[in-house]
């Protein structure tokens, strides 16, 4: 009965690892072929050679490294400052503030461009009803290199806060007290004790932070394309929405110039993550709770002031501009109208196909992954066969590549489907291809994990009562690894309700998602309108936060992502 069982999983394993293969890494090898094929149908790097050489491929490149490198240090200095002083002190009201900081990352980065430029520049109305407007003629100073950097840097602040406020909360405070007794002390333990300790994750969230920044499209599209600032996302996107398909061959090229750059970034992260020659021994038995003392309520205020900067104001900005009947009209009493919210959310069309739309794929998306990675990573862990181990170590490979690229990668791979004339380029279920592919490693990972923490003799004791491989997966395997698993199924809905980077290039009329409208509404001028339907997303997506937040007592542990 065990060698029945056992390969009643050996082909369940590979069924599904097949699945999740084509699901992931097809795509990523179509568009290595695709950038390595010549114009004569053969292998080569000659047409890769021709196109690296264009000077607005190399330009790209160089404004594309220079935003991601500034962008990822700007986040540094936010994200890592935040973490030291939450994870190590005594500050009040922590878990508020962690929410807080958690929202610049669930806001898509479209939404945090727009957000941004209707507090700056002559034509904002909050700056014109504080009559603090700059002259009109004044340039937007956001449309420049530093302010792609400083948005960037704020959008991806909360990936490093997170990483590394996990490293800091690990810290046992024994190993501070036995420092103390040695003769360390003030900035002597922090900087000989506590940030060795801390390095690999501040490593880890920093090389995370760099490669996302390198393929967000969002705020360099809506920020560098009026400033003629172009970077290789939006070279891609300009190539592509002009000329369509016909220039598969170079918008493939360039895509895995981006897809090179992002992986020396993960290389580089590993590398100096294996040179870390400190561990920490056990479990921690009292987190570190350093007493700030007088200082604490001006720290608090400088925290919580930066957050209204970085989070209020901008939104702000926001909701003024969409409260106007005309943008740079200024706000008073008179002018106040909420014609562009009806507008937007009741007489527009597209606006209610992209609620669906985006829903439908989020809550879609984050439904099949459960289903797939919970068998998938329980039966990697019961077999490790070659390809199990092969394919661990390749998943990732799609979620650290730019948005961009993974679309170009599936339009390669499905606009002809093999043996048959019938496309999926230009139908929903490409984005939701793709959306598969690219969040799969955020479900699977938390769940492995999970897994991984089992032990086998649970599964093994069903087992020798007789419980079918269907039964102990779902009496035993389920029920214990639900919290991993509902942790990356709320991750993953809310990154993909919002997500832009990757459906900029896949949307057609029909299958518009919430981020493609808002920077369709931008583009074409109807600055009220996209304000106001982002304000709606905004308040959606804090709405669904701040529900999961206040369930997170009666949900166990591990459940809320941001709590883990």
């Amino acid at each position: 009965m065990q060698n029945g069982s056992n390969r009643s999983e050996s082909r369940l394993l590979s069924v599904i690892l097949v699945t999740a293969i084509c699901l992931t890494l097809s795509p990523v090898l179509r568009l290595f072929i695709e950038g390595l094929t010549t114009n004569q149908g053969t292998l080569g790097l000659s047409l890769a050679s021709e196109i690296l050489a264009k000077p607005s491929t190399l330009n790209a490149l160089k404004y594309s490294l220079i935003t991601a490198a500034f962008g990822t240090l700007v986040s540094l200095i936010l994200g890592a400052a935040f973490a030291f002083l939450v994870a190590l002190t005594d500050l009040r009201a922590k878990a508020i503030l962690v929410f807080c900081l958690m929202i610049p990352m669930m806001i898509p980065p479209q939404i945090t461009a727009l957000s941004w430029t209707q507090i700056t520049g002559p034509s904002s109305v909050l700056l014109k009803a504080l009559g603090l407007a700059p002259p009109l003629g004044s340039p937007q100073p956001l449309y420049s290199v530093e302010g792609i950097i400083l948005l960037l840097g704020i959008q991806h602040m909360s990936i490093i806060f997170l990483t590394t406020r996990a490293g800091l909360r690990a810290i046992p405070q024994e190993v501070v007290e036995a420092a103390r007794i040695s003769g360390a002390h003030g900035l002597r333990t922090w900087w000989q004790v506590v940030m060795p300790l801390t390095l690999p994750s501040l490593a880890a969230g920093t090389a995370i932070t760099f490669v996302t920044a390198l393929g967000n499209f969002g705020i360099p599209a809506m920020l560098g394309i009026p400033a003629g600032y172009i970077t290789l996302p939006a070279l891609i996107y300009q190539k592509l929405a002009g000329l369509g398909t016909s220039v598969l061959a170079e918008v493939a090229v360039l895509a895995m110039l981006i897809s090179v750059v992002a992986v020396i970034g993960i290389l580089a992260q590993r590398f100096f993550q294996t040179r870390q020659k400190i561990y920490l021994v056990g479990s921690t038995s009292r987190p570190l709770a350093i007493p700030l003392g007088a200082a604490r309520l001006p720290i608090e205020i400088l925290l919580w002031g930066v957050v209204c900067i970085i989070l209020v104001l901008p939104m702000l900005g926001l909701m003024t501009t969409s409260l106007v009947p005309a943008y740079g009209v200024p706000l008073s009493f008179d002018t106040i109208t909420l014609t562009s919210w009806w507008e937007v959310l009741f007489r527009q069309p597209v606006s209610a196909r992209a609620f669906v739309n985006s829903f439908s794929l989020a809550f879609g998306t984050a439904f099949v992954l459960m289903i797939l990675c919970l068998p998938l990573a329980w039966l990697m862990a019961r077999n490790p066969i070659r390809l199990s181990r092969l394919f661990d170590s390749l998943l990732d490979l799609p979620y650290a590549l730019p948005g961009v690229v993974l679309s170009i990668a599936m339009i390669l791979l499905l606009i002809n489907l093999p043996f048959t004339e019938a496309t999926l380029y230009g139908t929903i279920w490409i984005i939701f291809l793709a959306y598969l592919a690219r969040f799969f490693s955020i479900m699977f990972r938390p769940i492995q994990a999970s897994i991984k923490q089992l032990d086998p003799a649970m599964g093994e004791a069903a087992q020798s009562i007789g419980a079918s491989l269907y039964q102990r997966l779902r009496d035993v395997i389920v029920p214990l690894s639900a919290p991993a698993a509902a942790a990356g199924a709320i991750l993953v809905f809310l990154t993909a309700f919002n997500e832009l980077t990757v459906s900029a290039l896949l949307w057609s009329s029909g299958t518009e998602t919430l981020g493609v409208v808002i920077f369709n509404l931008d583009d074409s001028g109807e600055n009220v309108m996209a304000s106001a339907l982002s304000m709606t997303i905004v308040m959606v997506v804090m709405l669904l936060m701040a529900v999961v937040q206040l369930l997170s007592r009666h949900l166990p542990k591990g459940i809320v992502p941001w709590q883990t």
